[in-house]
């Protein structure tokens, strides 16, 4: 049964459903796109980082704005300032725990193609079907805010918080959150006098559950080894009328080597892809067996080309088992209408997502070597240029520890109709858990979604159901209480 506080900040949020979704329709409207460097768009996104501190602010949160530099691109300096970074610290009681909180204030762009509503930035909130539309409501906007909502309900309550709480906020999640890992080394390394200073756990908003019913837990996410292949070797681009059949052409090799990285069932095919990855236990595939999944619901959203049938078959290939995707080409003739040039150079993209214990770097030297020796098979005299772009490791969380309990027990708390939530691994890639689970290695981390399934995240009409941001803000308030709450023995 929630104590008398914990009814009065469960109460408070559903009286000011209202308020709090015209907050989150004040936040859409900043137009933070950080892959944008005009700098006129970069003013917006700074804004959005300051916006969030004032916010802060305002509910007795200690915070400031930590510049992160200048923007380097493509390995050159440049005048475009980074956001700040935006940390923040309430309550310094040494007899509660600390929780630090993470979440990002860009978006994706938001071209106008697929969208159903007029701007994307003008959150649409339809309560009839009970989605709020827009750009950012759901990655990462609405799941901080939700932090922000705890907040004002204790303040306006006079409510003491019943952990000590640590804030850390970018706003350059969507390009490479570039910055932010030194930042995080450094004032993690200042140790109590530090943002992460006690730090005992951290909570990161920043996924989806599996489906739209069951909410769900994340401790644990695929690594990722980004990578671009050129093929070079004429001069120029070439007519092919006048120069095919004559030269090497760069565009053939790239395609040749390409469709030897992985086949159409998704095996990877460079010697090493599954080198060291632990095999399936029966415990794992418990877990597996447990989620709330339907390969049909995924068929839903995708058409029907899913690799498998079999649940845990599909389970496991979006979360625990490596994978490789071919992305496109640049430097094709690309576009409706015909073309026959001869490209003289074109760039493959492809990336891995990866799984403990792999490595970029380990995956980085298999992916070289493979490609070149597929090369020297050609009998071509063009010229092949491997680098990987990115690269994030993966991360498994400890699962058996009180800040699990303490995430499923409000869970459950704030969602007491629904299924106990699903255990998860997220195919994709996070890289800043990595960054705080090694400069913090005392503090268990677990992703708590706000979101649902079929939120669209990165996508034309991305939303969030309004209950999941009213819900989820109970969620969030209420894994504090279950935190302080948790035995840590």
């Amino acid at each position: 049964m929630p104590s008398n506080a914990q009814q009065d900040f469960l109460q408070y949020i559903n009286d000011n459903a209202g308020p709090f979704i015209e907050r989150l329709k004040e936040a859409v409207a900043i137009r933070s796109i950080s892959g944008d460097t005009n700098p006129d768009v970069r003013k917006e996104v700074i804004r959005m980082s300051i916006w969030m501190l004032e916010k802060l602010h305002s509910y007795g949160v200690t915070a400031e704005a930590i510049p992160l530099g200048k923007q380097i691109i493509n390995g050159e300096a440049t005048d475009l300032d980074l956001p700040p970074v935006i940390v923040g610290r309430i309550g310094e009681d040494a007899a509660k725990k600390t929780v630090l909180v993470y979440g990002h204030l860009d978006v994706q762009p938001a071209n106008q193609d697929g969208w159903t509503i007029p701007d994307p930035f003008d959150l649409d909130v339809d309560t009839k079907s009970g989605k709020m539309i827009g750009r950012g409501a759901t990655d990462d906007k609405g799941p901080v805010l939700g932090w922000i909502n705890v907040l004002e309900a204790h303040y306006k309550l006079g409510l003491q918080l019943p952990v000590n709480m640590r804030f850390c906020f970018e706003a350059m999640e969507e390009s490479g959150s570039e910055g932010l890992d030194d930042f995080i080394k450094v004032e993690a390394a200042k140790g109590p006098n530090g943002y992460f200073g006690n730090v005992d756990c951290v909570c990161i908003s920043d996924n989806y559950w599996l489906n739209n019913r069951t909410p769900a837990i994340t401790y644990g996410l695929r690594g990722i080894a980004y990578f671009n292949a050129t093929v070079s070797g004429p001069r120029v681009d070439l007519h092919s009328g006048v120069y095919g059949g004559t030269v090497h052409e760069p565009m053939t090799d790239l395609i040749a080597i390409m469709s030897r990285l992985v086949d159409s069932q998704g095996q990877i095919l460079f010697d090493g892809a599954y080198e060291n990855v632990p095999s399936v236990t029966d415990e794992e595939v418990a877990l597996y067996e447990a989620i709330d999944f339907d390969v049909s619901e995924l068929e839903e959203f995708t058409g029907p080309v899913a690799l498998s049938q079999d649940k845990i078959t599909v389970l496991m290939g979006r979360m625990r088992n490596p994978s490789l995707s071919l992305h496109g080409i640049v430097g094709d003739s690309s576009g409706p209408e015909a073309q026959t040039i001869i490209p003289a150079k074109v760039t493959g993209k492809f990336s891995l997502r990866l799984v403990p214990p792999q490595t970029p770097e380990s995956i980085n030297a298999k992916v070289t070597k493979f490609l070149n020796e597929q090369f020297d098979t050609l009998g071509t005299r063009n010229h092949l240029d491997v680098q990987m772009v990115s690269s994030g490791l993966p991360w498994v969380e400890n699962t058996k520890h009180w800040n699990y309990d303490a995430a499923i027990s409000a869970i459950k708390a704030a969602y007491p109709d629904r299924k106990d939530p699903d255990l998860i691994r997220e195919g994709g890639s996070i890289p800043v858990t990595l960054t705080f689970a090694e400069n913090l290695p005392g503090a268990n981390i677990v992703l708590i979604p706000m979101g649902r399934g079929d939120d669209g995240a990165h996508s034309a009409n991305e939303k969030l159901d309004i209950e999941n941001f009213i819900t989820g803000s109970q969620l969030l308030g209420m894994y504090l209480y279950a935190v302080a709450a948790a035995e840590t023995n």
